[in-house]
């Protein structure tokens, strides 16, 4: 079925099943504290026997205990990244701290580092080419001559193109150009969202020139209000750029030329990123959430569902605030071959998740 032909779904109402938190476990840079788990109500970790579920159904995951944690001297930072994996199955999460994105295999043990000199990865794109991997990434903070910068890159972090600001499309301060998400396209162009800026987004061709913009700031169809994630969209017939309006609360799909498809999902808690599993899509959420789309983009499971508001997008706090069975602020967001899950919360000193699929789901 050609997408341009799917009518957009009715928005459904579901009724979402209270989690079960059957004992308190951090997965990330820390442990949390005993006055942690108080906070949280749940029991020591230690406890034989005791595990964390979230999610509904066949989406139902339990919280993997431990999972991530980094070496001593290692710091997440803010978690205010991605999450993204490569053909061996490697895990690749950026941190926002001098510590770079870290190599994990699937257990969680820590392999290496990479990227050091670029301390606030913010998105990261898997993609081969050639019989090479790559990661198109961008970059918030770099080294002292290089801010907010599109990054291509190999799996052992060594450079091979990088994009900045275009002149051409107007760029006049260099706070105008913050750039959130990029990937790239069917045909080798590059597509780069100014999310945190002016909510266009860029067209380049495979060699870095710049070609032309589409959307910008505004609430209408086909224009955006953060244009945070971008993702390309293959589980129609035609592919489709799918993009994370952040602040209007929506994805949305475009055609690779930058023509408004349609909105396809409405209502959400301020989608980040998308990460996609045949044909489902699994959205981070800003406030306190990941929700699973299927692909008439209607939700079928909610996944650590928060349901302390003040936590949604509260940077302030640190995980030990954080129920292990909730997210805060899930920004980067990835699903593996297993369909498991994994998350990066926004806050003060990071957190790492791994959810795994439970055998009965």
């Amino acid at each position: 079925m050609n997408r341009h032909d799917q009518s957009t779904p009715s928005n459904t109402s579901l009724n979402r099943r209270r989690f079960l938190a059957s004992s308190g476990v951090l997965v990330g840079a820390s442990l949390m504290s005993p006055a942690g788990y108080a906070a949280a109500e749940t029991p020591d970790p230690r406890d034989e026997g005791q595990r964390i579920q979230t999610g509904n159904g066949e989406w139902t995951y339990q919280v993997v205990p431990g999972w991530g944690a980094l070496p001593s001297g290692k710091v997440f930072g803010g978690t205010h990244g991605a999450i993204a994996t490569d053909n061996a199955g490697l895990l690749y999460v950026s941190t926002q701290s001098a510590t770079g994105v870290v190599v994990y295999d699937r257990e969680g043990k820590v392999l290496r580092t990479i990227a050091t000199d670029y301390p606030e990865i913010h998105s990261m794109v898997h993609a081969e080419e050639g019989g090479t991997e790559y990661f198109y990434t961008t970059v918030q903070k770099g080294t002292p001559k290089e801010n907010w910068l599109f990054m291509k890159m190999k799996t052992d972090g060594s450079v091979v193109q990088k994009i900045v600001a275009p002149v051409e499309a107007g760029f006049k301060a260099p706070n105008e150009w913050r750039i959130t998400s990029a990937v790239p396209g069917p045909d080798g162009s590059i597509f780069i969202s100014n999310g945190y800026g002016d909510s266009r987004i860029f067209i380049f061709d495979k060699a870095g020139n710049y070609k032309r913009s589409f959307a910008g700031k505004g609430d209408v169809d086909g224009m955006c209000n953060c244009c945070h994630g971008l993702t390309v969209d293959t589980r129609y017939d035609q592919p489709l750029l799918l993009v994370c309006d952040r602040e209007n609360r929506r994805l949305s799909h475009y055609d690779f030329d930058g023509k408004f498809v349609r909105n396809v999902s409405h209502h959400l808690r301020r989608p980040c990123q998308v990460s996609l599993y045949g044909g489902y899509a699994v959205v981070s959420e800003l406030e306190g959430r990941v929700t699973v789309l299927d692909k008439n983009n209607v939700p079928v499971a909610f996944l650590g569902d928060n349901p302390h508001k003040d936590q949604w997008a509260n940077y302030k706090l640190l995980p030990s605030d954080i129920a292990p069975a909730w997210f805060s602020a899930a920004h980067g967001c990835f699903i593996d071959r297993d369909a498991s899950i994994y998350v990066s919360d926004w806050n003060q000193s990071g957190r790492v998740s791994k959810l795994a699929r439970s055998a009965s789901s």
